[in-house]
């Protein structure tokens, strides 16, 4: 008899980002759902944060580092050692040596579930990092992984415009109601990085976008993503 779980534990996922605060603002509740469900959760991310800040840059860099160890323990997610790349200047650097990074990653825990940035975003470091992790698991014989999810940040994805970003456009959404508490502590964690409201990445521009998202597919808390590539092997 099949184990009812058992496509559940295989999953390994992993979560591409630019920053950390990217990973719990874009996927945080997802993040927690994956691992009530037995999934293993990996993250990297690709700059220190607040490299392109000109005042207190090592103090910041700590408090940054701790915030991500304390949101990821909260969410269940472990952090792979990621890259130090100048934060708000990934344009800056080579897309082969992001991309040769982020395999290296692919190839040490070999997730089936991606996900990353949405390329309709107006930071560049997040465009990037789209673009890269894509290349890094374009779609060669041999390959194990099945889906590529983006994910969007709030006061970045939703700063795009259409003519010169492109647009996000979801087609998948998650349910967080049962992990938004989770995400909110995870959150808390980043208070560094958060604003007042009626800013977008504000506590409280977040719940709003988590129920907008949860109420346009009939939920009262949701996760949207676009799925980029899928494959059933």
């Amino acid at each position: 008899m099949t184990n009812k779980n058992s496509s559940h534990t295989a999953e390994v996922v992993l979560v591409v980002s630019a920053h950390t605060d990217d990973e719990t603002l874009g996927v945080g509740g997802t993040i927690a759902k994956h691992v009530k469900q037995g999934h293993r959760v990996y993250g990297i991310s690709m700059t220190d944060g607040v490299g392109a800040r000109d005042d207190q840059i090592s103090e910041r860099i700590k408090i940054r580092k701790q915030a991500s160890i304390n949101a990821a323990a909260i969410l269940g997610m472990e952090w792979i050692e990621g890259g130090n790349f100048p934060d708000n200047a990934m344009d800056t650097v080579p897309l082969l040596s992001v991309t040769k990074m982020i395999e290296q990653v692919k190839n040490k825990v070999r997730p089936t579930i991606i996900y990353t940035h949405s390329p309709a975003d107006l930071n560049i470091d997040h465009r990037v990092v789209a673009q890269a992790t894509l290349t890094a698991f374009r779609p060669q014989p041999n390959e194990i992984w099945k889906e590529i999810r983006a994910f969007e940040i709030a006061s970045a994805t939703d700063y795009g415009q259409m003519d010169v970003t492109a647009a996000f456009m979801p087609n998948l959404s998650v349910c967080i109601e049962e992990t938004w508490p989770m995400k909110l502590k995870a959150l808390m964690e980043y208070k560094e990085e958060m604003r007042e409201a009626p800013h977008s990445r504000s506590l409280e521009g977040l719940e709003n976008l988590a129920k907008y998202r949860g109420n346009q597919v009939g939920l009262k808390m949701a996760e949207a993503f676009q799925v980029l590539r899928k494959i059933e092997r």
